[in-house]
């Protein structure tokens, strides 16, 4: 595939560029040299390869998920200005 500068001036109003004719230009061979070396790693034979999330063995510890309620309501409702009923109790913001 190749690209011309129809190509380039078609991509620049997609993208919202405002190119002038020697931008367009110059970026004729630019894009041809990007396209030919994505057709280069095209044709790479990767069928034995497995595929990476990194570069470097990465294991993460897991903990055990376990539900729990907390058990400390006691305790965060002493931080809280005002409680009622085992609640925090905030100013009515609605009239």
């Amino acid at each position: 595939m190749s690209v011309d500068a129809a190509t380039v001036r078609k991509i620049a109003s997609l993208a919202r560029i405002a190119a002038t004719e020697t931008e367009v230009e110059a970026m004729v061979p630019e894009l041809n040299n990007i396209l030919g070396w994505i057709e280069q790693l095209g044709e790479v034979d990767t069928s034995g390869i497995e595929p990476l999330a990194a570069v470097i063995p990465n294991h993460l510890r897991l903990r055990d998920d376990k539900v729990t309620d907390g058990g400390i309501r006691d305790k965060v409702l002493q931080n809280a200005p005002q409680a009622e009923h085992g609640f925090f109790a905030v100013p009515k913001v609605i009239e």
